[in-house]
């Protein structure tokens, strides 16, 4: 066999296992141990000469022996070491530099010392961190008595000692650095800091020869040593991170490649540190190495396997042959957490290939048995015993310096088999190496390293990393000593290392890599180089030191050199690396995009995981923790947490790492002490579910639901919320706390608060979890009151309080120390943390999101531990036993609490994620704004004199804009800070118009024009006239009234004969009722917008019914503020509140189902009942007679039969609308429906029936004529009208209708007489027939000024078509004659013709022949007025509007007849937006297109045909105090100019008051006491002076503009600029060649997204904006001091500041890649079938046209591409990756190949391929993040596909997130197939206006979130 076949160093795996076979076979086991010794040391007698192989060095003796390595040789030297110290040798002789090059590891810093001991040669070390500056190689300046000078550094020591200056990791170092060494590694020359100058040898010899010595040290030439070399060890850079070489530099190194030791040298190694093992096993193990080292596998992507740790891993196997491999290969490469889907196959691949997949057959349940010290040797070691698979091992650990202790006997450890496994394996690495646990977030890797050290008997000393800690953070820091002399402080890690403590290092992927590599020494030789030049060696290489040169402890301590304890260990404690680097949600930069688990890492430790525990698990951690916690309650949260953990989505994940252990923890211990709360509060707590995107926000509300978590909702009107202090005790809501005594009064904060409810209940949340002892951090936006109710809480316990704000350049020196320099010495002031620390008080941490994270991260071992190490190297400790012993301890006082306030991660303020880094470790509590309740009574406090309806217009629109924020249309979230300032201004200056004072806060936005308008639409929805003018009133134009004339008498026919007297008798019966049957009540939102916005008119608001175009409008009836309106087609009910925010709708289809017998069309009336059955309404259809029962509370429904209508409907149904044969139809009488009782009847019958609803009870009353209509006057007396006579009849009945004696009611004729005849009866053509009757009386002040004359008598209003209205004086109560009063019109209103004027005459064929069913008249009794609403043609138009003016289109006009003033107005009526295609049926409903009813409040509401509900207000005094109160928001501009006084004492006392002089040519005078009429003088009369008699305007400045007309631009300037844009518009057009249609086509789909555009347009700069933001540069010659450096800059160096500037990326991190989106919309056949349905079509190519828009400009951060799928397939370009439209022009052609297609394409779906087809092409691009947005309407199961599949393929892939917008589809489909879908990647689009809303969250909750 050639030797030379076992070097090659890639040697491919399937070669070295075919050597391995059959070199076995030959050579069998020994065979591999032959080698040869190729160094020799020959001792001659001219000194101790080493020969390697054929070349020899002569030794000199050392000056300095402790500097000479020791112990790195070993026994025997492999072949490959042997020829790498040979030509080291070679190199050495020739006096050329070299620079060894190779993988991570120690192997080239061993190879450099073994030559260096075998040469016998002094060693400078130098570790290179991006840490070190000029200053550590050449020359430090420090300070002795009150004197800098300068320190030699390393390269200077090296270099005239003549030692060997050793380099380790140039690829660490910072570009300007290394170049310093340029000239002494080329020519051995330099000059230093202190004007020496180093000259290399031959030179100073030559000098010599012609100078003196003395003569050279007087210019201060100093020899550089011949011996001196420099050895360089890096690690290639493209290759691995890190700076690339300076060409310069890598010119004066011979290079030499050391690769790890060939495959034999290795196996020989393993072979004799294994002897139990199966050679096989071990080949095995080496031969994964090898592999996992080719370059095969580093083109996948895969580290390098850390070949250097497979000694330590065959170690373990040869104690634990049980064990199995592949945990073996876990532990010294843990693949699981380091790599994706794809490495992790890939190792297991080769493992497989290796037989090494051996986990699953060998189990290796393990656990601690027993521990205890190892008796006999002095020094610490443990001996324990481990139970692997069921067979004892003892083994030998290190062990510290207490005692250990037994496993499982700490009360608060809670022992899991997982944990204790953990345990077990952890002591096997800990026999050999340091170890490092990799977990999530609060998972409990601290717990379980605290309960190994305690095994143990170690001390902790834990050392919190973060991201700019620099390596002189980790190994020593300069302070001075008390003297001014400067010094280093050892760190704790330093310490630690000396006293044989376990080292905790915390968060080890925050800190630099460069940083890091520091250590690497540390934890692979156990050696230590600090700055100050001390070492610390290895135990057993510090006794050989002493032994070979015979020096003493003391000796060597004198020299600086110290022995690092043989107990001493590094536990590495670290979150997963994010897999591939990309995935980042964490948002926090110092992980975000960095795989910290690189190749150089791995070689440092052995890894285990803290694997996340099981459920079972976990329930008995947390019961055994919390006792008390509810076990149901500890249960459902579980499966909560598990369900979130086992998904592979992001978004889920994220809100699980909210969720970690310690945080359920937590909720436990809370729910153990208040056991009532509810589990879902708890939840949203935790995972600060008010500001999560919307899409994790409705995840987690899913999961909660799936997991049957339901929130209890707080009994909020219940509760009282009081907080108050009794007795020392505290209270608030529930919970009570004592006050507490402190010391320091004025520290306690005392704030001006109101209480509210919402602020209480957080504060009673706040003490809850105050008293459980945690810290609390607050989140919310801005101006919400954070600090508010931090100030208030602690006042309220009386606690005082530091306070820190934090900013972007806090570091984490200034958190704790603020250093300043004192007589020359440093002095530390304490920062209010330690301060808190000290005294025990309360650290009030604000805007705690704008530090970094990884300065706030230090918060965390003080929150966790509670110890804490400061810059001037004292240190907090929490137990107060601990702190007793030591020196420089400052122990936390037991009151110590932190409070930290920041703002809500994400957009707008871009902070850094407080809440994601260290969120776990407080409890948190989301503060909002407060209710709409609460906040009005909160302003009510702060405004007390501003009025309530102003308050509640704020409140209103202030909600309405958080929301918008919420939803993302806006970016700003206003917040009650902003209401308040809103409401003091308010306050103060009452004069000021709210309209103008809210501008103080939106002034802000005035420049951005769709902010504007966006936020000018929702102050106007609200009434809140901003931009409105107080002159821009528009009341209707009031007409005069005739005089009231008296028209006759109606006299009730009393006395006479009995035929004048008749009797009716009525009979009573029981209803049946059948049902209920359940009707689902739907909620829509009830958009309504305030009308008096910009002008004022008898309008107040407007809203629209959700009700679809063929439904008309049958019935309004109104009851208190509820509104009831009745349609039917279909029959649906709708209901809602004046002012409020929903509208409810039930949809009676069902009982009224569209036709009975051909057209049958139903007709409904509405009857809302009174006391005590509110909320309840009777329903009446009038052709089938059916009475429906409704409780619109419970959507129950039940139907009302009257026995006593037996008689069977007419077989042969008529309709009401083709008037064919007119039968008759049942009205219902409700006027008195109030109290809970109706009337029916039937035309042209002989019966009433009344309903009685409580009683249950039917009255019937038979009467001897035929009806024609009935007025219910009073409660006991009825007007009827006779059916072909018009004659009238008054019924009276007993009250009370008892069963008993069935009364017997009366009816009495009134006989009507005209003035003239006297009292005889009226000819026909005189009887009015009545169109309404008021049910009561007007008020007597009102009937007096009607009548303009004093009196006093029961009345009735009555109009009917002749005249205005008519006053009925004296009836219904008294039976002498009572007059009647008419105001008549000039025409009577049935005579003009009606016909064709309507607003949709041209619709409505013909004439109206029938009677219309709705009178549309109304009296409203205390405005005293008759309002009816009446066509355009009845009125009497040319008198309202001027001649040149046309009338505009109206549905109607209200008239207005008001008795008071004697006026009639005309109210022009908007026309309905939309209109029922049922034009005829509709022309029956009344004669205008609008339905009216009263309103309680004074005033009518409208409805017309389109749906829109309307109130008007037309009561005069109403009106005037609408319009004042309207004014007064505005603001009063009372046109005189502001003028500008200054009082000035003048020191002239004021002589007698007198007119003054008066100047003839009226001069302006100011000042003075001569003139009248002028200005701030004294005695005169005139203006602004003082003790003048009166004032005396001389009309200077007469003439005054109004401050209107200043206010305008002139006209031609404006039509300049108008003129501009068009010129400008047209040019862009002519550009890229579109027409004005074309443009105009564009604009309509472009304008319906604008807002969305902006708004995610603005997202996307500021993240640009962010990500550019500057970093600190450190180590610069200009800038500001850096806190850190402060001792630099005291001994005079130069680079002690810092500056910002752009942070050039971290050498070797990948390329930022741009996020890749797909857009999928589906333009198939049905979307363009169903566009004239709900205009889905336009919405989707609104959405592309959105994206176009979007992502114009930032296509290198987001590539897109848009496809089409429809039945022609799934693959059809719209937008190419590289072809993105440019211009309107192409985007426009977009959109119309997108409406083509579907018009002409094929039907089918392929949603569900085309999904798949992209998720998988874009998983295989190079991308930051892959998204998919599916676009398709939801008819998927028309064509047979499983929502379950489409559920499928949505997750198929978790590196792609994909998402389905559903456009609103028949039915529910839409909303079934949501239900099925994952959470938070389904949307269902009803409104497809919501399409481009949903993309817009899409973008910002899941792209924007992690850039």
């Amino acid at each position: 066999m050639h030797p030379q076949m076992l070097y090659s160093g890639t040697a491919a795996a399937v070669t070295a296992r075919r050597m391995r076979t059959i070199l076995g076979a030959v050579l069998g086991r020994d065979g591999w141990m032959k080698r040869s010794h190729e160094v020799k040391l020959l001792n001659t007698s001219s000194g101790d000469t080493v020969k390697i192989g054929d070349i020899s060095y002569k030794l000199k003796t050392p000056h300095n022996p402790e500097l000479v390595p020791v112990k790195h040789i070993s026994d025997f030297v492999p072949q490959a070491v042997a020829q790498h110290l040979r030509w080291i040798m070679q190199k050495d002789l020739l006096g050329q530099d070299v620079f060894l090059i190779g993988p991570p590891g120690p192997l080239r810093r061993s190879i450099a010392m073994q030559y260096l001991e075998l040469t016998k040669r002094e060693v400078e070390y130098v570790a290179l961190s991006r840490d070190t500056t000029e200053t550590d190689l050449k020359q430090r300046r420090e300070i002795r008595a009150g004197t800098a000078f300068y320190v030699d550094q390393c390269a200077v020591r090296a270099a005239t000692q003549g030692r060997v200056l050793l380099l380790e990791g140039l690829e660490k170092a910072e570009r300007n650095v290394l170049p310093v060494l340029n000239n002494l590694l080329e020519n051995r020359e330099m000059q230093l800091e202190d004007g020496r100058f180093l000259m290399a040898a031959e030179r100073y010899d030559k000098l010599l020869e012609e100078h003196t010595k003395e003569e050279l040290d007087s210019w201060k030439i100093v020899r550089v040593s011949e011996d001196f070399r420099v050895i360089a060890l890096g690690l290639p850079v493209p290759k691995y991170k890190g700076n690339p070489l300076d060409p310069p530099l890598r010119s004066r190194f011979q290079a030499r490649d050391i690769y790890y030791l060939p495959f034999k040298d290795q196996l020989e190694l393993l072979y004799a540190a294994g002897p139990n093992i199966a050679a096989e096993r071990v080949s095995q193990l080496l031969s994964l190495a090898s592999t996992l080292c080719s370059q095969e596998s580093a083109n996948l992507g895969l580290p390098d396997f850390p070949v250097d740790n497979l000694l330590n891993g065959v170690n373990v196997l040869n104690v634990f042959p049980m064990m199995s491999s592949q945990q073996l290969v876990q532990r010294l490469y843990p693949y699981h957490s380091m790599l994706g889907k794809d490495g992790c196959s890939a190792v297991e691949t080769v493992l497989s290939k290796f037989e090494l997949l051996d986990g699953r057959s060998k189990t290796s349940s393990s656990a601690v048995i027993s521990v205890s010290k190892t008796a006999g040797s002095d020094e610490n070691y443990a001996d324990v015993t481990l139970r692997v698979a069921d067979k004892d091992v003892r083994i030998q650990v290190p062990a510290g310096t207490k005692e250990p202790r037994p496993p499982n006997s700490c009360h608060d450890f809670i022992s899991t088999p997982s944990h204790s496994q953990l345990i077990a394996d952890m002591m096997q690495s800990h026999m050999v190496k340091d170890m490092c646990l990799i977990g999530t977030k609060g998972c409990g890797k601290s717990v379980i390293a605290k309960e190994f050290s305690e095994m143990l008997g170690y001390s902790i000393e834990p050392v919190m990393l973060y991201q700019d800690m620099t390596a002189r953070d980790l190994l020593q820091q300069r302070f001075t000593l008390p003297n001014g002399d400067t010094a280093w402080r050892p760190s704790p890690l330093v310490t630690a290392a000396i006293e044989g403590k376990l080292l905790l290092l915390d968060g080890i992927h925050r800190v630099n890599l460069g940083t890091l590599a520091v250590l690497s020494r540390l934890l692979h030789d156990r050696e230590l180089d600090l700055y100050d030049g001390t070492r610390l060696l290895r135990w057993d290489r510090y006794q050989a030191l002493k032994e070979e040169n015979n020096f003493t402890d003391a000796q060597l301590k004198e020299r600086s050199i110290f022995a690092i304890h043989t107990s001493f260990r590094v536990l590495a404690l670290a979150e997963p690396p994010l897999v591939g680097a990309g995935a980042s949600t964490s948002g926090s930069s110092s992980t975000k995009g960095q795989q910290w688990l690189g190749p150089e890492l791995l070689t440092m430790f052995l890894y285990h995981t803290v694997r996340p525990l099981a459920q079972a698990e976990e329930v008995n951690l947390l019961q055994g923790l919390s006792p008390n916690v509810p076990k149901e309650a500890a249960e459902q949260l579980l499966q909560l947490t598990h369900t979130l953990r086992q998904t592979t989505d992001p978004t889920a994940q994220s809100l699980a790492s909210s969720l970690s252990t310690r945080q359920l923890l937590r909720i436990c211990r809370r729910l153990s002490r208040y056991p009532e709360e509810s589990i879902a509060h708890a939840v949203n707590k935790a995972c600060l579910s008010r500001f999560l995107p919307s899409l994790a926000r409705g995840l987690l509300q899913k999961s909660l639901a799936n997991c049957s978590i339901q929130d209890t909702p707080d009994a909020d009107n219940t509760r009282d919320f009081t907080c108050m202090v009794k007795d020392g005790v505290l209270t608030i809501g529930k919970v009570s706390a004592p006050v507490y005594k402190p010391n320091e009064k004025m520290k306690v904060p005392d704030v001006l608060f109101y209480n509210n409810p919402q602020h209480v209940m957080v504060m009673e949340d706040m003490l809850k979890d105050f008293l459980l002892g945690e810290h609390l951090l607050l989140v919310g936006n801005q101006g919400v009151g954070k600090n508010k109710i931090v100030d208030r809480f602690l006042h309220l316990l009386n606690r005082p309080r530091e306070y820190l704000q934090l900013h972007r350049d806090t570091t984490v020196q200034t958190l704790t120390l603020q250093p300043s320099v004192r007589d020359g010495i440093i002095t530390y002031e304490d920062s209010p943390l330690v301060k808190a620390v000290k005294m025990g008080h309360i650290l009030v941490i604000d805007e705690a999101d704008k530090a970094p994270t990884n300065v706030t991260c230090i918060l965390k071992t003080l929150v966790e531990s509670g110890e804490m190490i400061l810059a001037d190297g004292r240190r907090i400790i929490s137990d107060p036993l601990e702190a007793k012993g030591r020196a420089n301890t400052i122990a936390m006082h037991p009151d110590f609490r932190m409070m930290v306030l920041a703002n809500r991660p994400g957009f707008p303020f871009l902070g850094n994620d407080f809440f994601g880094a260290l969120g776990d470790i407080f409890s948190c509590h989301a503060v909002d704004n407060p209710k709409p309740r609460a906040e009005l009574a909160m302003l009510k406090q702060y405004g007390p004199s501003v009025p309530d309806t102003t308050l509640e217009k704020l409140v209103a629109a202030f909600g309405e804009l958080r929301s918008m924020a919420d939803q993302g249309t806006i970016a700003y979230p206003y917040s009650t800070r902003e209401v308040v300032n809103i409401v003091k201004h308010l306050q103060k200056f009452p004069n000021e118009g709210l309209a103008n004072v809210v501008r103080n806060v939106f002034d802000f936005d005035s420049y951005n024009q769709d902010t504007r308008d966006v936020l000018i639409e929702a102050l106007h929805k609200h009434g809140i006239p901003i931009g409105a003018k107080p002159n821009s009133v528009q009341l209707a134009k009031e007409l005069p009234l005739p005089e009231p004339k008296m028209t006759g008498f109606w006299t009730i026919n009393q006395q006479g004969n009995a035929r004048r007297k008749l009797l009716c008798p009525s009979e009573t019966h029981h209803i049946d009722v059948k049902g209920p049957v359940y009707l689902r009540i739907q909620a829509y939102p009830c958009n309504r917008q305030e009308s008096r916005a910009l002008s004022f008119s008898e309008e107040k608001a407007s809203w629209q019914i959700p009700m679809n175009e063929v439904n008309i409008i049958c019935d309004v009836i109104t009851k208190d503020d509820t509104l009831y309106v009745a349609t039917c087609n279909p029959v649906t009910l709708y209901s809602m509140k004046e002012r409020g925010e929903a509208i409810q709708c039930v949809e009676l289809y069902d009982v009224f189902p569209r036709t009975i017998s051909g057209v049958w069309q139903p007709f409904v009336t509405v009857a809302p009942l009174g006391s005590p059955l509110d909320g309840q309404v009777v329903l009446h259809e009038q052709q089938s007679n059916t009475v429906l029962h409704m409780d619109m509370a419970t959507g129950a429904v039940r139907r009302l039969m009257f026995s006593s209508n037996s008689e069977q409907p007419p077989s042969k149904t008529s309709t009401w609308w083709s008037n064919k044969e007119p039968q008759g139809e049942y009205k219902m009488c409700r006027d008195f429906a109030r109290n809970n009782w109706l009337l029916f009847y039937k035309e042209d019958g002989n019966q009433l029936e009344v309903l009685d609803v409580l009683e249950g009870q039917v009255h019937t009353i038979s009467l001897p004529i035929n009806l024609k209509s009935v007025f219910l006057v009073a409660e006991d007396r009825w007007l009827l009208l006779e059916s072909n006579t018009n004659k009238k009849f008054l019924l009276t009945k007993p009250i009370h209708m008892g069963a008993e004696d069935s009364g017997v009611c009366q009816l009495h004729t009134i006989s009507e007489d005209a003035i003239t005849s006297g009292h005889a009866a009226a000819s026909a053509d005189n009887v009015s027939v009545p169109q309404m009757l008021s049910c009561d009386q007007l008020p007597n002040e009102n009937l007096s000024s009607a009548l303009s004359q004093k009196i006093v008598s029961p009345n009735r209003i009555m109009a009917d078509t002749s005249t205005f209205a008519r006053v009925i004086v004296g009836f219904p109560d008294l039976m002498s004659p009572n007059e009647v009063y008419s105001f008549k019109r000039a025409l009577d209103l049935s005579e003009v013709k009606s016909s064709n004027s309507g607003a949709h005459t041209f619709l409505r064929g013909g004439l109206r022949t029938a009677a219309v069913k709705q009178s549309n008249c109304v009296s409203l009794l205390s405005a005293n007025q008759v309002v009816r609403a009446l066509p355009p043609s009845k009125v009497p138009l040319k008198e309202i509007y001027p001649k040149d003016v046309t009338p505009p289109m109206t549905s109607a006009y209200l008239e207005v007849t008001d008795l008071n003033s004697k006026k009639v107005k005309y109210i022009p009526v908007p026309r309905s937006m939309s209109v029922s295609p049922y034009t005829n049926w509709l022309s029956k409903m009344s004669e205008t297109d609008v339905l009216m009813a009263p309103l309680n409040t004074g005033g009518v509401v409208t409805v017309d045909m389109g749906g829109y509900v309307r109130l008007w207000e037309t009561g005069l005094d109403t009106l005037q105090r609408s319009l004042m109160e309207w004014r007064n928001m505005i603001g009063t501009e009372d046109g005189r100019p502001v003028q500008i006084t200054v009082q000035r004492d003048s020191g002239l006392d004021v002589s007698a008051p007198k007119h003054g002089k008066v100047d003839a040519n009226n001069a302006p005078h100011v000042g003075g006491n001569q003139w009248a009429g002028g200005t701030g003088g004294r005695d005169t009369a005139g203006l602004g002076g003082k003790g003048g008699p009166y004032r005396l305007d001389a009309g200077h400045k007469v003439f005054q503009v109004s401050q209107a007309e200043k206010d305008a631009v002139p006209e031609e300037v404006r039509r300049a600029a108008r003129e501009m844009a068009e010129k400008a518009f047209k040019d862009r057009l002519k550009e890229i060649d579109m027409s004005e249609y074309d443009a105009t086509t564009y604009e309509r789909f472009s304008s319906a997204v604008r807002r969305q555009v902006q708004s995610l347009r603005i997202i996307l700069d500021t993240l640009q904006a962010k990500a550019k933001e500057r970093q600190w540069l450190k180590n610069q010659a200009l800038g500001e001091l850096d806190d850190a450096k402060i001792i630099d800059g005291l001994t005079g160096e130069r680079a002690i500041y810092k500056r910002r500037g752009e942070l050039d990326p971290e050498p070797g991190t990948p390329q930022q890649k741009p996020k890749r989106l797909r857009v999928l919309a589906d333009v198939s056949g049905s979307m363009y079938r169903f566009n004239g349905v709900d205009g889905r079509l336009e919405r989707t190519m609104e959405a592309v046209c959105m994206v176009m828009e979007a992502f114009e400009s930032y296509e290198h951060k987001f590539k897109y591409d848009i496809m089409g799928h429809s039945g022609d397939g799934y693959d059809i370009d719209l937008v190419r990756v590289d072809r993105v439209p440019k211009n309107n022009k192409q985007r426009l052609k977009v959109l119309k190949t997108m409406h083509a297609h579907s018009q002409f394409c094929m039907s089918g779906d392929y949603t569900l391929e085309g999904t798949a087809a992209s998720i998988k092409e874009l998983a295989r691009e190079e991308a930051d993040e892959h998204f998919v947005v599916v676009l398709s309407d939801a008819n998927l199961e028309r064509y047979g596909i499983r929502p379950e599949r489409f559920a499928q393929v949505l997750t198929s892939n978790p590196q792609v997130n994909a998402f389905a917008i559903f456009i609103g589809s028949l039915g529910d489909q839409a909303e079934r197939l949501q239900k099925t879908l994952p959470a938070g990647r389904s949307f269902v689009a009803m409104d497809t206006k919501q399409i481009p809303q949903i993309l817009q969250q899409i973008f910002t909750s899941t792209m924007l979130s992690g850039v």
